[in-house]
């Protein structure tokens, strides 16, 4: 068994002034994004410019906010919400939701992609590399506050959680954090270093984050609010990634038909950027 490292939630406080690890953690996250961002703007046959990556994020970080945490409300706790409605605003005791913070975010690229003259699908395959840090950075944050543990278990890591038990359990937060985290950023980044067809990242993205996702559900408790949906294994988190699975696949399929049926020739010019020449 680990020691759980109790770390104090508050990382800075100024008298009235209170800086949180969670909201950190927020911070870095998009900071890793805007970097990541630029760079790969930087590369030839990008078709993005740094001064677009900028605008970009900072749109997105509007939609992971605000989507993250209308999303926690409407499909983890909305009775909590609809009591004291001031609670959303208190984003520091955590309750944000990877889901809607997607939608948010595609809502932004859908917006931001017709505004600048760019392809929904181009716009999500060069962001969905820049999510995952993200992600690792949101579940560290899970895990400082203390939440989101795993199940009893007698594993060597277990660790026993403030306001969890005397039993240890699962670092669930850390099985996140790798999967969903660190190794998505590694096979996404790996590659979409080579030019794919459109629509191939964001669909790995997509099933890469299902499938650890629904596999760290089976040692993860599920929110006490909701408890078990079914059969006593099935979980809000797993429901909600089976469309995000659903969609996942169908981008790869749509990515594997323009490879095996390619109409379109893709040709990089000396300024960066990228066009499109319809083959007969």
């Amino acid at each position: 068994m680990l020691a759980y490292p109790a770390i104090d939630p508050v990382a800075v406080s100024l008298g009235p002034v209170r800086l949180h690890w969670y909201g950190l953690m927020y911070v870095i996250a998009f900071l890793l994004a805007w970097l990541l961002g630029r760079y790969r703007a930087s590369r030839p046959g990008s078709g993005w410019k740094k001064d677009q990556v900028d605008d970009f994020v900072t749109w997105a970080m509007l939609g992971v906010v605000v989507g993250a945490r209308l999303g926690y409300v409407l499909f983890y706790d909305l009775a909590t919400y609809q009591a004291d409605p001031m609670e959303i605003l208190r984003v520091w005791n955590g309750g944000m939701s990877f889901h809607g913070g997607l939608l948010g975010v595609m809502l932004i690229s859908l917006f931001w992609a017709k505004k600048h003259g760019k392809r929904f699908l181009d716009v999500l395959d060069f962001v969905a590399p820049l999510a995952p840090l993200g992600l690792l950075c949101g579940r560290i944050g899970n895990f400082i506050n203390g939440e989101l543990w795993g199940k009893v278990s007698d594993v060597d890591w277990a660790m026993v959680f403030p306001g969890a038990g005397e039993l240890p359990r699962h670092p669930t937060q850390l099985y996140e954090a790798g999967l969903e985290g660190l190794l998505l950023f590694l096979v996404l980044w790996i590659y979409s270093r080579k030019p794919r067809p459109m629509g191939a990242v964001s669909g790995l993205f997509a099933v890469g984050y299902a499938l650890a996702r629904i596999t760290v559900e089976f040692f993860r408790i599920p929110d006490p609010q909701l408890g078990y949906l079914y059969g006593g294994w099935l979980t809000m988190g797993q429901i909600l990634c089976l469309p995000l699975l659903f969609v996942g696949l169908c981008l790869l399929f749509y990515a594997w038909r323009q490879y095996k049926n390619p109409c379109r020739e893709r040709v990089e010019l000396e300024d960066g950027s990228v066009i499109f020449i319809r083959r007969r």
